[in-house]
């Protein structure tokens, strides 16, 4: 599948800061599903920042700006191509053991509210099988609400209410995983919702690792696993790991205004 991105995170100022630190990860790494086709990035201060690839493959720009005004746009634009391997990520170059995504993190853990629906998935079935009975029970007990959750909303807060995004859906099916061995990390990238649509928000699900596959990608907002209408950006232990924009400033007093749009759409063959 060809599929094209536009990302454009933009900032307005009450009072223009006077330097601004930011890491973005806008980027998508290539492994044997994902061909990166096209890739631009455009911020302040971009020219002269700092590009890294992490332990976890990620690939990761570190920018600084200074005299920036009262707007200030970061825009990741690109093409790439996808193939559907039923979720399995394969030939990514990572460093980090899998044992590291069995830790805990303050908003993806078992607590109240999780601890008997995650006692639910502690059998002896394959390891696969009860990956996928876990994505197809958060799908079912989560519905998808934009309204109830916030950034900084845990796991266990959102499956007490029963309500909201993929962010949260995704850290309900780490903190259970994690809960019962299974090594699981939160994964942030794009969604195209079917042929010819576009996607207004970029999107978030959970991989998990299982013996003779690797990691395994399973989207509980939408009960399925990724396939060629997915495009991966970046993978941690929680949200806030990968955030694809985030930084601080200096001087500028006043508010400051945020605003996020996202398409992603399949290119014209």
């Amino acid at each position: 599948m060809h599929l094209k991105v536009y990302h454009e995170t933009r900032y307005v100022y009450d009072k223009a800061p006077s330097y601004l630190v930011q890491r973005l990860h806008l980027v998508p790494a290539e492994f044997a599903t994902q061909k990166v086709l096209s890739w631009t990035v455009t911020a302040p201060g971009f020219e002269h920042g700092l590009r890294y690839v992490d332990a976890m493959g990620n690939i990761i720009h570190l920018v600084t700006a200074t005299d920036v005004g009262e707007a200030a746009s970061i825009i990741a634009a690109g093409e790439v191509e996808t193939t559907d391997a039923s979720g399995v990520v394969r030939g990514l170059k990572a460093q980090v053991p899998e044992t590291v995504f069995l830790r805990q993190s303050k908003v993806a853990r078992v607590e109240h509210a999780l601890s008997g629906f995650a006692g639910k998935f502690s059998g002896s079935a394959p390891v696969l099988e009860r990956c996928h009975d876990l994505m197809a029970a958060v799908h079912e007990a989560v519905a998808y609400d934009t309204d109830v959750t916030h950034a900084d909303t845990t796991a266990d807060e959102a499956f007490a209410a029963g309500r909201g995004v993929c962010q949260d859906h995704a850290h309900i099916m780490i903190a259970v995983a994690r809960h019962n061995a299974i090594p699981a990390r939160y994964v942030t990238g794009y969604l195209v919702t079917g042929k010819g649509a576009s996607s207004v928000a970029a999107h978030a699900w959970a991989e998990l690792f299982v013996a003779d596959l690797g990691w395994v990608g399973f989207d509980a907002a939408n009960g399925q696993c990724p396939n060629e209408y997915y495009v991966r950006i970046a993978a941690g232990l929680d949200a806030a790991e990968v955030t694809p924009v985030n930084g601080s400033r200096r001087g500028g007093s006043g508010a400051e205004r945020l605003s996020v749009e996202v398409r992603v759409e399949i290119a014209q063959q």
